[in-house]
């Protein structure tokens, strides 16, 4: 059960998301943007959170679990110490995936020689 939820959480977060490119002008940066946004407004709610109880890693995973992070890690932070965790808590709480992203994003690009479009 807990995979269909999975699966049903997170496609229904990228179907919102193809749905939001294909059907206005949004560009896709844009749409990111705004799901890391709605990502931070919700977790700051606890909204998300609710989400990512029932669909785990279904709503971790997308662009939304990020800003939820960033959300969640900065109130923990503030909670801990004071208002220099709001500047603080979210480099804490997501500095480790943006780490391994830069790591094997490089990784990649060593083994497969990108090229840029055009």
């Amino acid at each position: 059960m807990d995979y269909l939820m999975a699966f049903i959480i997170g496609g229904v977060i990228c179907v919102i998301g193809q749905i939001l490119m294909d059907k206005t002008s949004l560009t896709p940066a844009r749409v990111v943007v705004s799901f890391v946004t709605i990502g931070v407004i919700l977790g700051a709610f606890n909204i998300y959170g609710f989400l990512v109880k029932i669909g785990g890693a279904g709503a971790t995973v997308p662009i939304t679990g990020f800003g939820y992070s960033l959300a969640k890690s900065t109130m923990k932070e503030v909670n801990s110490g004071g208002i220099l965790g709001a500047f603080t808590g979210g480099i804490k709480g997501t500095a480790g995936g943006i780490g391994a992203a830069i790591l094997f994003g490089y990784i990649m690009a060593l083994i497969f020689n990108p090229k840029t479009k055009g």
